[in-house]
């Protein structure tokens, strides 16, 4: 694997310090993996705003957009931008605020124990080669640091709070990542 993994530290991750996190449930388990997308504006892809979401400096005088969101405190552990970059905004350890209310096999909070990957997309447009690279090895990272992350628990944020969410939406190519993964 080439993969270098640092404590809850991706090394290959361009890493961020969102505000956004704290500590997960004593003796949690985490074993969900989140895929999401996101684009500030919606379907605009580069430019700061997505770190700006998630470091609480989202100015919404900049888009019309941002006037409903700038005041979410939300995050993701890492995000994958369209050229592959790969940015870690919190150490997988801590709980990161992606999820939002949520469930899966009955367990609400899925925060608590769930990894969040933000892939820079929107539903309806087919996400990058490099990112569909990048997600790869990244899931084979956090794999192998939480076994208890199989295919059958990495899931869409529509999986898990569906009819809020459509993310990561039907261009993404479940079957092209899942083969990635061997």
């Amino acid at each position: 694997m080439n993969s270098r993994v640092s404590g809850v530290l991706l090394a290959e991750a361009s890493q961020r310090s969102s505000p956004n996190q704290d500590n997960r449930p004593a003796n949690c388990t985490i074993d969900l993996l989140v895929i999401h997308n996101i684009s500030l504006p919606p379907k605009q892809f580069g430019g700061p705003w997505i770190d700006d979401l998630f470091n609480n400096r989202l100015d919404p005088d900049i888009h019309p957009f941002f006037v409903d969101i700038w005041q979410r405190r939300v995050s993701a552990h890492l995000l994958i931008r369209r050229n592959g970059q790969l940015l870690q905004y919190v150490p997988l350890s801590q709980r990161a605020w992606h999820a939002g209310e949520s469930c899966f096999e009955g367990r609400s909070r899925c925060n608590d124990f769930s990894i969040g990957i933000e892939l820079e997309g929107a539903d309806e447009i087919p996400y990058t080669d490099q990112q569909y690279h990048r997600l790869v090895l990244t899931t084979k990272s956090i794999m192998s640091l939480y076994p208890a992350i199989n295919s059958k628990r990495i899931i869409g944020h529509c999986d898990i709070a569906p009819g809020r969410k459509t993310d990561p939406g039907p261009a993404f190519d479940w079957n092209r990542y899942f083969a990635g993964l061997g």
